[in-house]
């Protein structure tokens, strides 16, 4: 049956003049059909500290950077991204629960989860420089090259500048016109936002332009390659080249190497 905003297109197209003539914003981007999901393809199995609970994944200059949560025992680790091994860890100040990370030139900027503020480090030491008010709650961050991009366990992703972090904008996160809940530790590869949604064993390849999700991935199966029922969800993106991403979870003894391809 068709939609019956799709049989009203002229009319719908008449209002969205008026609402440009007006100021007004326009109505949601309409998806062409339903976002193809793929399954993972595993290159390599890597060793995961099983004692970290992964909350940011990102590599820059050859070095995997690590955000782990938990009040009190939150971390930012440097990673050797072939081997797994720890090279260099910092403890988060122990009033705060580490969530999302992003290398932003010689600093990193790490989220917390209920504290409303974000640390920014320094790369070259692992310090503390500054930390700054980003309420409501962190979950996953990544930078474009242009805008930090964040997400806080709702259906939007909020654009902050990676200066100073004030709000440049926001978009509202769909697929197949349903909203995304869960939005969770954040990769930008290539003009694209790639998501974990918490608490599922998907990832979601994001349009920040429209918030129209593209690509959605069934990570399930990487579960049943040794992760004990014991470990929590997936969560941590981090991109290596092309299509090959690590991907890792909470609690998780495995990092995979892995190629997420659509065509």
């Amino acid at each position: 049956m068709t939609p019956s905003w799709q049989r009203a297109a002229p009319r719908i197209g008449a209002v969205l003049a008026l609402a440009v003539v007006a100021g007004c914003a326009s109505p949601p981007v309409a998806q062409a059909g339903p976002a193809p999901v793929i399954e993972p393809v595993v290159l390599e199995e890597i060793p995961h500290d099983p004692q970290a609970f992964t909350q940011g994944f990102e590599i820059h200059d050859g070095i995997l950077y690590e955000g782990t949560g938990l009040e009190g025992e939150s971390q930012l680790r440097e990673l050797d991204p072939d081997t797994g091994r720890v090279l260099r860890a910092v403890a988060v100040p122990t009033q705060y629960f580490g969530e999302g990370i992003t290398v932003v030139d010689s600093r990193i900027w790490q989220l917390t989860w209920q504290n409303g503020m974000a640390i920014e480090w320094d790369r070259a030491s692992l310090s503390t420089t500054r930390e700054l008010p980003i309420p409501p709650e962190g979950w996953g961050l990544c930078y474009d090259g242009r805008r930090l991009i964040r997400s806080d366990g709702t259906d939007r992703l909020t654009f902050n500048d990676p200066s100073e972090l004030a709000e440049t904008g926001s978009v509202s996160v769909t697929r197949n016109g349903e909203k995304v809940t869960g939005l969770n530790e954040l990769e930008c590869v290539d003009g694209q936002v790639w998501a974990n949604v918490w608490p599922s064993n998907e990832i979601v390849r994001i349009d920040p332009g429209t918030g129209v999700v593209g690509l959605v991935v069934d990570a399930s199966s990487l579960r049943a390659r040794g992760i004990p029922p014991s470990a929590q969800v997936l969560n941590g993106i981090a991109h290596v080249r092309g299509s090959e991403f690590l991907l890792t979870g909470k609690y998780w003894p495995k990092t995979f190497r892995v190629q997420l391809a659509d065509s």
